[in-house]
């Protein structure tokens, strides 16, 4: 099967396995302020994700490219969408456009439609030095995602099967590109111990891609004539993911992405020690099923009911946000409690 047509099946395969609420932030509850001492027009959503100042802690997150006009199509969207909500967006592995420059017009519309946006580059950690620069060349990027993807790859029938030497290669292009590099999981969690071996390795952004959102062992099994199926409920769920990894790395910029889709969800993600939250599957759905000025308001509408949520917290910045306390139980809790993570250093903060 050709790249092209892969990307294509990957649009419609996850609009079809859709977003099932399996990541976790439910098991997530505020403490309530009954006195919260605040007002909507004290709050600013604005945030600090690694060096790049962010208008907003939502982001619209690597869906596509690569895949012909339909995926220009989408990315043109997204792109007109993240102008005129001032949100920083990324785009899908650009190692279709490496490997023929036919498709790289599916990427760079994205530049075009976002001139003075925040956009981000996209490539697999198989990806040279030499193809991270051009992919960032190509968008004129302010970043570079190296997306982890071993599951996908794995259960994908023509997919890699060699991951050696991926943190050696994330390491160079870390020190070798003049734009930050953000690593990515690609929707099955980031456990504490990868991410203290990427920020040993000089990562400042760390996407945790938890479980729970789109599923890409799910939409490559529907490509097999012999289905992976245990591989269909595999990772860490992205409340997990954020507990262990927020709380044993420090002086890094984490970002919460993994099926998040409503202002608590970013809200809950945030209060876990996100920066971020990365958004794809949800706006997608939205985008397909009715069209851009739907996407624009249902974006609108995050944002106010994130500045609700701050108040009621009687919190007014991300930074008071992510200090707020937390009573955390279910799966979640089980979870943190095994991996060793302290409850109580969100419960009693």
């Amino acid at each position: 099967m050709s790249r092209t047509k892969r990307k294509i099946d990957h649009i419609h395969h996850a609009i079809q396995t859709g977003q099932h609420r399996l990541h976790g932030l439910d098991d997530i509850r505020f403490v309530h302020n009954s006195l919260p001492n605040k007002g909507v027009q004290d709050v600013h959503i604005d945030t600090k994700i690694g060096e790049l100042l962010l208008s907003s802690p939502i982001f619209i997150n690597a869906m596509t490219g690569g895949g012909g006009i339909e995926t220009e199509r989408i990315n043109r969207s997204f792109a007109r969408i993240a102008n005129e909500c001032q949100l920083a967006m990324a785009v899908g592995s650009q190692m279709a456009a490496i490997k023929d420059e036919k498709e790289e017009q599916s990427y760079k519309v994205v530049r075009q439609e976002n001139p003075n946006g925040i956009i981000f580059a996209n490539l697999g950690s198989e990806a040279t030095v030499d193809q991270a620069k051009k992919a960032v060349d190509m968008l004129e990027a302010n970043g570079l995602q190296i997306h982890l993807n071993v599951i996908q790859e794995l259960v994908m029938p023509e997919g890699d099967r060699d991951f050696t030497n991926a943190l050696h290669r994330i390491e160079k292009m870390v020190h070798e590109l003049s734009v930050p590099v953000i690593v990515k999981e690609v929707g099955f969690g980031m456990s504490a111990d990868s991410a203290l071996k990427l920020k040993e390795a000089g990562v400042q952004v760390i996407d945790i891609g938890g479980y729970g959102g789109t599923n890409f062992s799910r939409i490559e099994n529907e490509r097999r004539a012999k289905q992976f199926q245990f591989f269909n409920d595999w990772g860490i769920p992205t409340a997990a993911s954020l507990g262990e990894v927020c709380q044993k790395t420090s002086d890094i910029s984490i970002i919460s992405s993994g099926g998040i889709q409503t202002s608590i969800d970013v809200a809950k993600s945030i209060a876990l020690g996100a920066c971020g939250a990365g958004m794809a599957g949800y706006l997608l759905s939205v985008l397909m099923k009715a069209n851009e000025e739907a996407v624009i308001q249902e974006i609108q509408s995050l944002h106010e009911q994130l500045m609700l949520i701050m108040t009621a917290l009687g919190v007014t910045t991300i930074a008071e946000l992510q200090r707020v306390p937390l009573v955390i139980q279910g799966d979640t809790y089980n979870w943190l409690k095994q991996r060793g993570v302290s409850i109580e250093f969100y419960s009693k903060r």
